[in-house]
């Protein structure tokens, strides 16, 4: 590691701290400073700096991430271009499925959910705005990864690997090629309970001049996606919603 690479020690530890704050649900002092390996006072020190900043909060349990962050990230979203064009079509296309719709883009070789819609038969899923997730193991993701060089594709693979989310999920990487090459032949990309069991995805990518610029996709249970629903309808219907975003986008 360069030393332009090397990261400034007491910032890695704020970030170390937050996503430890995430991953835990929230945590006390020493629960953190157990998890991260720190001594407690160092753990300490950094909470009172970040809950004085108005980063994280303290209920009398515990320390939480606070609302600060979804201020700052809901700020630069507002501002992307993409996010203000695609953001209504997702709304209509959940209207017209019933279903899950996602607008997502990839953010250091990750699938980053970017905007979300349900439609009246929506259920529960555990997706969130800002959630990341494998590009592997999403429709969206493998759209998106259609759009890429296979050195870049690569790149990612060899970074963050294949892993198995459900029994269903992709792991062999000539398999995802494959995948990938059927998604570049017919424009679309499907997820058959490969990150959430009894849920399947169809996903498209949005695409401009420089290049993806993400994608749209549609969910619901397995049981409310089969045949043509799954493999024409839905496919026609995001296809069609990707087509218009670049339309829009490239004339708004």
């Amino acid at each position: 590691m360069t030393t332009q690479d090397a990261p400034i020690g007491s910032v890695q530890t704020t970030i170390d701290i937050v996503e430890a704050l995430r991953d835990l649900g929230g945590a006390g002092v020493s629960q953190l400073a157990d998890h991260l390996d720190l001594p407690t006072s160092t753990v300490f020190d950094h909470l009172r700096t970040l809950e004085q900043n108005e980063f994280v909060t303290n209920d009398g349990d515990g320390y939480r991430v606070g609302a600060r962050f979804l201020e700052i990230g809901g700020f630069a979203r507002k501002q992307d271009p993409l996010y203000q064009v695609a953001e209504p079509e997702i709304q209509k296309i959940a209207h017209q499925t019933g279903e899950h719709a996602n607008l997502v883009v990839e953010e250091f070789g990750k699938a980053v959910f970017y905007a979300k819609a349900e439609g009246e038969d929506a259920f529960q899923l555990d997706t969130h705005v800002g959630k990341q997730v494998h590009l592997s193991t999403t429709s969206a993701g493998k759209a998106i990864l259609a759009e890429f060089e296979d050195e870049k594709i690569d790149a990612i693979l060899d970074e963050h690997g294949l892993p198995a989310v459900t029994e269903h999920t992709v792991t062999d990487r000539d398999r995802l090629y494959e995948e990938i090459e059927e998604c570049r032949e017919r424009g679309f990309a499907i997820d058959d309970e490969e990150r959430i069991p009894g849920v399947r995805c169809v996903g498209a990518a949005i695409t401009g001049e420089d290049g993806v610029l993400g994608a749209v996709s549609v969910s619901g249970p397995k049981s409310g996606m089969q045949d043509d629903r799954f493999l024409e309808d839905i496919p026609d219907l995001v296809l069609r919603t990707a087509n218009v975003i670049e339309v829009n986008m490239k004339y708004r």
